[in-house]
């Protein structure tokens, strides 16, 4: 099953599911809010189903309670990174604000040169069961479904102290989606492809059996500290290839498009857009020599 949000004209937003090749509308208004309903997946949400009508994307997950992400998760990335194995996940949380759409523009937070912002592919799950000190065979029944994120990172911010929040936390730099993919249609385990492309050259390839700890063993780990709730999302960690780690160091420009996207699940496509007084300087600039 597939499963998506958008935004209505009227302002609001609404989940629709793919069902015979063809969306429907529910009366949820987003994939977390859908995944909270006993029986989604054929319960009286979905039966109250809908032709779609056209609407513009969204966030597939509007308004999480909860984000947790794992940095230093795939085999390739911690190699090229000079850090070890970890024994435990590395964790650290973002917020809802900082969640935006599988097609929209990321725009730089700051001057390219200062916020150094850079690329991070990843698989991320959709929490959907309440899950508590749960094992991981009870996380893995708990997942509502995968999809498809990208974790910018605004390493100028995110290197400044040993602690990362701030790097990751900008408003409106974590798309994801387009759709989320219910574990019976994939198994991320036995592994997908996992690849982001810059202006159409591949800077990311991995595979998300390179995974240290794959996602049920993440939700389980995660659940022993803080209650995981439906709706709730965990992105797993990002492949090798990451601009830091470049010889030399790469990094995001205006204008830059960049495209994440992992094997059987879906595709992000982000333009990359200048900072604000950027444009400002440029209006101020144009409006001077005319």
């Amino acid at each position: 099953m597939r499963l998506r949000t958008v935004l209505s004209d009227d302002g609001g937003s609404r989940a629709e599911v793919q069902l015979d090749g063809r969306w429907r509308a529910t009366l949820a208004r987003d994939v977390g809010t859908l995944v909270t309903a006993p029986n989604w997946r054929s319960g009286p949400t979905l039966a109250a189903r809908q032709p779609a009508s056209e609407g513009r994307s969204a966030p597939l997950v509007t308004a999480p309670a909860k984000i947790v992400c794992c940095g230093h998760n795939y085999r390739a990335h911690i190699a090229e990174m000079g850090a070890s194995s970890p024994q435990f996940p590395t964790l650290f949380a973002k917020f809802a604000d900082t969640l935006t759409a599988w097609d929209a523009d990321i725009a730089l937070p700051g001057p390219a040169d200062a916020v150094r912002l850079d690329w991070e592919a990843e698989l991320a799950v959709v929490v959907g069961a309440v899950l508590s000190d749960a094992d991981p065979e009870t996380a893995s029944a708990g997942i509502a479904g995968y999809t498809v994120a990208n974790d910018f990172s605004v390493r100028g911010w995110q290197r400044r102290t040993s602690q990362w929040l701030q790097g990751k936390a900008f408003d409106a730099t974590t798309p994801l989606g387009p759709d989320l993919v219910t574990p019976d249609e994939i198994d991320p385990t036995a592994g997908l492809r996992i690849t982001c492309r810059v202006n159409g050259e591949i800077e990311q390839v991995g595979s998300t059996d390179d995974l240290v700890f794959a996602p049920a063993h993440l939700l389980s780990y995660i659940s022993e500290f803080t209650t995981l709730r439906p709706g709730d999302v965990v992105l797993t960690g990002t492949p090798g290839g990451v601009g830091i780690a470049a010889e030399p160091p790469r990094f995001l420009r205006a204008d830059d498009v960049v495209e994440t996207e992992i094997e059987g699940i879906g595709l992000l496509r982000n333009r990359i857009t200048p900072h604000r007084t950027e444009i400002n300087s440029a209006e101020r600039n144009g409006k001077e020599t005319r």
